[in-house]
């Protein structure tokens, strides 16, 4: 097996500790998942050519297990008379992917479809326990484990906690259903529309929304259901040629594409601005709406999550909004 530089991923190590702090703490065989991360930042070129990549690092559980729980079939292959470098370059980080134990990459994970986008990295990595590295085509690098999603970025690591975890501060689900829909439009704010750099808003409102608070500029949009994966490409395809929000109800149904969001004069007078003006629509908005949850994403990849008027959630610190 290749013996990695260690000071080189003692840096790497180090940097990591810095921009997301505790996430190598809470990993089960850190110097594994820093491996994988070195060869995903650096993979070997050929011919000017920069390869992708994928990593599942320490599985928790076995590649047998996985389609039961994702509905995507895979089928698993030993590489133990390879090297690790020889085995990585099997591994494409879209469809298939090294497996890397504590003792090396000696197997590779061969999905029956493209599992590459961020959405589906966050799947993958709750079913198997494992942590992802992945280098994208675009050439975004992410790690993607329990503890949320790590991305690079032009600024450099942008870090994203587990959407799940912001469910209990919202408070805004009267049912079940509620909270599953909420889960959703989180998820696609995060992993589709953050993951892609679409700057958007978007509005989760259970119940009917005032009609002074929201101008409509488009034609009623399609009623695409966030819960169906089938929209989600569609909806954020449109929502990269538009600005403006995109309302939701309470079953997660589109009922407003690119509505200006019309603030109260009372949410002018009482609501500070914040960042950008999408991100000052959506505090003013949430404050004229206190039941409505508003999503702002930015174009650089953040996120924010906004309720009667308050800050409920974000990936980076205050100020950072575009």
């Amino acid at each position: 097996m290749t013996t990695e530089p260690t000071a080189r991923l003692r840096r790497l190590a180090d940097e990591l500790r810095e921009e997301a702090p505790g996430i190598l703490d809470g990993i089960d065989h850190p110097e594994a998942v820093i491996a994988e991360l070195d060869y995903a930042i650096r993979p070997r070129m050929h011919e000017g050519r920069v390869p992708t990549y994928g990593a599942i690092v320490t599985p928790r559980s076995e590649p047998s297990e996985w389609e039961n729980l994702t509905g995507i079939a895979v089928s698993h292959r030993l590489t133990r008379s390879l090297s690790n470098d020889a085995t990585r370059m099997y591994a494409d980080g879209m469809t298939s992917w090294v497996v890397r134990r504590p003792g090396g990459t000696t197997e590779l994970a061969v999905f029956d479809r493209l599992v590459s986008s961020e959405r589906d990295l966050v799947i993958v990595a709750e079913t198997s326990g494992a942590v992802l590295v992945q280098r994208h085509p675009m050439g975004t690098v992410r790690i993607v484990g329990s503890f949320g999603v790590l991305r690079s970025t032009p600024a450099g690591w942008l870090f994203q906690p587990p959407v799940a975890t912001w469910l209990d501060a919202i408070g805004a689900c009267e049912t079940p259903e509620q909270h599953r829909v909420l889960l959703r439009l989180l998820r696609f704010a995060v992993h589709d529309l953050g993951a892609r750099r679409i700057g958007a808003l978007l509005v989760f409102q259970a119940a009917p929304a005032s009609p002074d608070l929201i101008e409509d500029r488009l034609a009623p949009p399609p009623p695409l259901r966030i819960e169906r994966p089938a929209n989600l490409a569609p909806l954020g395809h449109v929502l990269s040629q538009f600005d403006g929000a995109a309302v939701f109800d309470g079953d997660g149904v589109l009922t407003h594409l690119g509505a200006r969001l019309v603030p109260s004069r009372n949410a002018e007078r009482r609501v500070d601005a914040i960042g950008g003006t999408r991100h000052t629509s959506a505090r003013r908005y949430s404050y004229d709406e206190p039941r409505a949850v508003v999503i702002a994403v930015s174009e650089a990849g953040p996120v924010t999550v906004f309720r009667a008027g308050e800050t409920l959630g974000r990936s980076r610190p205050e100020g950072d909004e575009a």
